[in-house]
């Protein structure tokens, strides 16, 4: 699975400002909403009860929040790099400043994993991680994200 199958140019945030992981999830509701033309209760909804299970902070600053949407027709990814770091409740115990939401259909399954197992392994390339880290633009970031400029 390529990223680009995930994201679409103007699915990327280069500066996104949250001061909490309730209004991260809020923010990226709303930006996902417009994306997919889903409510944002609804998508912050299916979040929460992913959260409830327990949080999807992945380590080393990096985010994988997800959810699955009843209706939605194919998955649909939103990259953010936060203009500060956030307390995520990640296992690691470190702030996050670099989040990417996923929303699947709600039959996925192994789709839906497939997906997810893309994006960690995206974020275990530290190399990567620090040139995202180090651009704001949201093109650029849309670039390497979507072009592979990571590991396969």
């Amino acid at each position: 699975m390529d990223m680009s199958d995930l994201l679409l140019p103007g699915s990327v945030v280069s500066d996104l400002r949250a001061s909490t992981k309730k209004h991260l999830l809020q923010s990226l509701s709303h930006r996902a909403a417009a994306l997919t033309g889903f409510g944002e209760a609804q998508i912050l909804e299916a979040l929460a009860v992913r959260e409830r299970l327990g949080a999807t902070g992945f380590g080393l600053g990096t985010a994988i929040p997800h959810g699955k949407i009843a209706g939605l027709q194919h998955m649909t990814g939103l990259f953010a790099r936060l203009t500060a770091p956030l307390d995520y409740g990640a296992i690691d115990g470190q702030p996050v400043d670099l989040v990417f939401l996923l929303l699947a259909p709600e039959g996925a399954g192994a789709d839906h994993l497939k997906a997810l197992a893309r994006v960690s392994r995206l974020f275990r390339d530290t190399m990567l991680v620090s040139k995202l880290r180090g651009t704001t633009s949201a093109d650029a970031l849309y670039a390497m994200l979507a072009t592979g400029d990571g590991p396969t």
